[in-house]
């Protein structure tokens, strides 16, 4: 059975749960990655525990693929409620709550556990309190997973290896400063638009976790990929402050432990793919470099922190080095 068949078989369930008389309020959860991808299994766990804690009172309809437009146009969507919900990477939302920006440094985080460590204990909390200024409300913490570079000109080996590529980048300063600094053009653009502008040549190639490679098949477009664990990536369960606020407090209440069963969904399906990933992008004829010299690449990088960790708060960057000790 599809996940597509499976989707349909689950709201179909979600509808015939409704008590009679009860008409279903449906959201729209909107997100760029198609629907067989970490971002979708995030979405249908939301819409199972919605269904299960409102007894079939609210309905998710899941809008993969960008249906509803690029993760920047979904968040304006979201500020003025013309879409309820929404998984996004952190690069778009900086714009509206720059705190974010602050967890995007290069090299900042050690591993997995650590990323989740910080972002489900108070410091991810403080950043989450934030998107309330701006007509937003942060659910909870989902997942990408580490970033890695993908192209079709070379194999990434050095930072040298980087020289004149042009690389899609999210619309985030701090990714666009450290890719300068290493010497490549990146160019950043909406998720919507990469795929067709790798097939025509307009950029050389990208980057991404390996999720977001396997969903994609990236391999049909791109050769090679280098592990380079650059960022580590969250993704964010949000929510139309608009929206959230007609919500009862118990409703509320439903929606973020909804949104914390989606991001431990996507988590779960990041894990699974770091392990399975590598061997699909080598079956699928990628070149794959799996060791690079770290501290060359971190020392290429450095200009960003040079140039932004001041704007972006330097405390709250070292409390989140600290709390990885």
């Amino acid at each position: 059975m599809t996940r597509y068949a499976s989707l349909g078989i689950a709201m179909a369930a979600m509808i015939t749960a409704i008590p009679l008389g009860v008409q279903a309020r449906t959201m729209n959860m909107a997100f760029t990655p198609p629907a067989d991808s970490h971002y979708g299994d995030a979405g249908r766990a939301f819409a199972e525990k919605i269904a299960e804690l409102s007894d079939g009172e609210f309905e998710i309809a899941l809008r993969p693929a960008g249906a509803l437009g690029g993760e920047r146009d979904v968040i304006e969507g979201l500020q003025i409620g013309t879409v309820e919900l929404t998984i996004s990477s952190t690069g778009p939302i900086g714009n509206f709550v720059p705190a974010v920006y602050a967890l995007d440094f290069p090299f900042l985080f050690k591993d997995y556990d650590s990323a989740h460590q910080v972002l489900d204990g108070e410091i991810g909390q403080e950043i989450l309190d934030q998107f309330s200024n701006h007509g937003l409300v942060g659910l909870a913490w989902a997942e990408n997973g580490f970033r890695h570079v993908t192209n079709s000109i070379r194999p990434i080996e050095t930072p040298a290896d980087l020289e004149g590529l042009k690389l899609r980048t999210m619309e985030n300063e701090v990714h666009i400063a450290a890719f300068k600094a290493a010497g490549a053009a990146p160019t950043p653009m909406s998720w919507t638009e990469v795929l067709t502008s790798l097939q025509q040549g307009t950029i050389d190639g990208q980057e991404n976790p390996i999720t977001i490679v396997t969903a994609n098949n990236m391999w049909e477009i791109q050769d090679n990929i280098t592990l380079t664990g650059h960022v580590y990536s969250p993704a964010v369960v949000a929510m139309s402050a608009i929206h959230y606020d007609a919500l009862t407090p118990e409703q509320q209440d439903w929606f973020r432990q909804a949104a914390h069963a989606a991001a431990q969904a996507s988590r779960a399906t990041v894990a699974k793919n770091e392990v399975e990933g590598i061997a699909q992008m080598k079956e699928n004829g990628m070149n794959v470099i799996e060791t690079i010299d770290k501290a060359a690449f971190v020392k290429a990088v450095q200009p960003a922190y040079d140039q932004y960790a001041d704007q972006y708060s330097p405390e709250l960057i070292q409390r989140i080095r600290d709390a990885q000790q």
